[in-house]
């Protein structure tokens, strides 16, 4: 008997692929139903390709390509503030428990179904939905975020959320501390990276073609790879691209809303490439000479676990990071590990000159690791050991 597991994600399954599609996709013996996060009634006034999002729930599931074991369905628009106000999150979810149900009918989901939940606004489906047991994954320190949010009333939903859980995962220490204070089951499981996917810039360097956009840059090429979101330090990246005109400083991603970046936009050494499929971002990791993983410091960031970071880990290039995520300095003996902005230039400069090959076999190593394979696998010893999951009765 296969297990039955309902992801209520906060990431769209498509098109970026993060920790919830990537932990979904290699649980063993498992059919997933796959929920994309809702969108607000009024996100097409901030973002008009909300739109096409608001009626997605009415079509059919989506099967995912390699994976059918995985059906992906979107979820009804729900009442803006639902971080602001509990009561809304309780009417929004209401509407959403009963969409699920109906799903999970349709495929056949029944009592012994295993809720899996990511985001704290999910503690008011709970009672709504039949499942045997519950699985709160924490990726980030929700109450930092800005926008539309009370801090008190979202770690008070995820306090409801974590409490009842049969096991709770964390990204990183300090949300690992917060929640084992609430549930003592609480297991910090850090992000990681497709290693067969992003080692290929080592093992098919000779094979990978140079990306016609990445000809004629000029080097070094110090890269970005992800989101354009408020916690990067932009300054940083700015201070570079000032001080070394020479070089260039290349941007894979999407700016997300409520962003400025046009301050950057002057510089012309600095290229906002926008979003890359991820089987292709080897070839264009391979043309950059450094990696560049920069938070601003911030709770925020503190207690984020970038699977950029390990990403590039996973391609054995020199990385320049700033000390936050705090996790970096797990990996001081091979990542440049900047304090101020100073000693980042500095630090920039001597990692475009690196000449180790040990260092690069070492972040391989490390990449190996923290494989997605390797991080799903401890989070099945947890979950097969409790009886949360169940192995194949042909195992």
């Amino acid at each position: 008997m296969k297990n039955h597991v309902v992801c209520l994600s906060t990431t769209n399954y498509h098109p970026l692929p993060t920790r919830k599609q990537n932990v979904m996709s290699r649980l063993r013996n498992s059919e997933v139903l796959y929920f994309d996060p809702p969108v607000s009634i009024i996100a097409p006034l901030k973002d008009k390709k909300a739109s096409a999002y608001i009626s997605k729930y009415r079509q059919p599931g989506e099967k995912v390509e390699g994976h059918e074991n995985i059906t992906v369905y979107a979820l009804p628009p729900v009442l803006p503030f639902f971080n602001k106000f509990r009561w809304v999150n309780r009417l929004n979810q209401k509407r959403q428990a009963a969409f699920v149900r109906r799903k999970m009918r349709e495929h056949g989901f029944g009592d012994e179904t295993v809720l899996w939940c990511y985001s704290p606004s999910s503690c008011d489906i709970v009672e709504q939905v039949p499942h045997s047991s519950l699985v709160y994954d924490c990726v980030d320190r929700h109450s930092a975020y800005k926008g539309h949010i009370t801090p008190e009333v979202v770690d008070g939903m995820e306090r409801d959320l974590a409490k009842p859980a049969d096991q709770v995962f964390a990204t990183a220490v300090g949300l690992a501390e917060t929640l084992e204070k609430i549930n003592p089951t609480t297991k910090m499981i850090p992000n990681g990276a497709a290693y067969e996917i992003f080692s290929r810039v080592q093992t098919e360097k000779d094979a990978l073609s140079c990306p016609e956009d990445m000809k004629e840059l000029g080097h070094p090429v110090y890269g970005f790879v992800g989101m354009l979101q408020e916690c990067i330090d932009y300054a940083l990246i700015e201070k570079l691209a000032k001080e070394r005109p020479d070089a260039t400083i290349f941007l894979i991603g999407r700016t997300l809303p409520g962003v400025d970046l046009s301050h950057l936009k002057q510089y012309k050494n600095i290229v906002f490439h926008g979003l890359v499929p991820q089987p292709e971002l080897p070839a264009y990791l391979a043309q950059m000479d450094v990696c560049l993983n920069v938070f601003r410091a911030g709770a925020l960031s503190k207690d984020v676990s970038p699977l950029k970071f390990y990403e590039y880990l996973a391609t054995g290039k020199p990385v320049v990071s700033t000390r936050e995520p705090l996790q970096v300095e797990d990996f001081r003996d091979v990542v440049y590990i900047a304090h101020d902005a100073d000693e980042f230039l500095a630090l920039c400069d001597e990692a475009a000159c690196e000449n180790a090959p040990e260092k690069v076999e070492k972040r391989l190593a490390y990449g190996e690791q923290c494989s997605w394979t390797e991080r799903v696998r401890q989070m099945e010893d947890v979950l097969y050991k409790k009886g949360v999951l169940h192995e194949s009765p042909e195992k």
